[in-house]
């Protein structure tokens, strides 16, 4: 049995996923394998409603781990690295339940990168961001960088390695918030038992809807999203929406 590099709690509607593969949480494959299978098993759990990820210790992830790198001499190795590389961030992304990011501490090329397919935001004080991959001969993550940041951060940050501290992403409206280690979990499971009581199925449609209109034009945009309040509207979980707005009561949700 492989050992478990990624934990998985659940609570109220709510996952707490915690990169636990220490000192500095390195993504080898292993570990890329589990993170897919849990946010593919979030997705399909009708008791999770909402994920918060985060790391062990004082470090969120330093990056992918240089001692797995592929061998270049086995036929196959390392598209098949870079297949798991680029699905590790795309579960996480694709997930059909909002997922929001604590980040505790060092977050540092595909640990970046994993924040970046979040949908929300926070950061421990402490926390660092980089994406240092010109460090070591190699090229990659300007394609996260830049949804997250303008041009000329995502190239200086690319070019040169340079980190950036919690506040800097919070004077560049990239995070919520930069809060204490102590108040990073309490703030942001807060928010996520938030984000569980709403209507399942219109969150499930809401998250699918955030992740299209940010690749289509507006006018096709906002039709999508007329398309999905008009499929919603005609929900068990809308009506009841609605009657418990007009009977000031806490509505009852069935997911349907």
């Amino acid at each position: 049995m492989s050992e478990r590099l990624v934990r998985l709690e659940v609570t109220d509607g709510v996952a707490l996923v915690t990169m636990a593969r220490e000192p500095v949480n390195a993504l080898n494959r292993e570990m890329r394998r589990q993170i897919i299978a849990t946010f593919d098993e979030i997705s399909e759990r009708d008791d999770i409603r909402c994920a918060v990820l985060t790391g062990t210790g004082k470090v969120f992830c330093a990056g992918a781990d240089l001692r797995d790198r592929p061998n270049n001499e086995v036929a196959g190795d390392f598209l098949e690295h870079n297949r798991f590389t680029r699905e590790t961030g795309n579960a996480i992304r694709e997930c059909a339940k909002p997922v929001i990011a604590a980040v505790n501490g060092v977050a540092l090329g595909a640990g970046l990168g994993l924040m970046a397919a979040c949908d929300i935001y926070y950061a421990a004080e402490e926390a660092t961001f980089g994406m240092p991959e010109i460090n070591v001969g190699l090229a990659g993550g300007a394609s996260m960088l830049r949804t997250l940041f303008g041009r000329s951060t995502v190239r200086r940050m690319f070019f040169t390695g340079q980190r950036l501290s919690a506040h800097d992403l919070l004077r560049r409206n990239v995070l919520e918030d930069v809060l204490p280690a102590s108040e990073l979990l309490p703030v942001t499971l807060a928010l996520a038992r938030e984000i569980a009581a709403k209507a399942p199925l219109a969150m499930i449609y809401a998250k699918r809807a955030a992740n299209m209109v940010e690749v289509m034009p507006q006018r096709e945009a906002y039709r999508h999203e007329q398309d999905i309040t008009m499929a919603l509207s005609k929900t068990e979980d809308a009506r009841e929406a609605r009657m418990a707005f007009l009977e000031k009561r806490a509505p009852v949700f069935k997911g349907r």
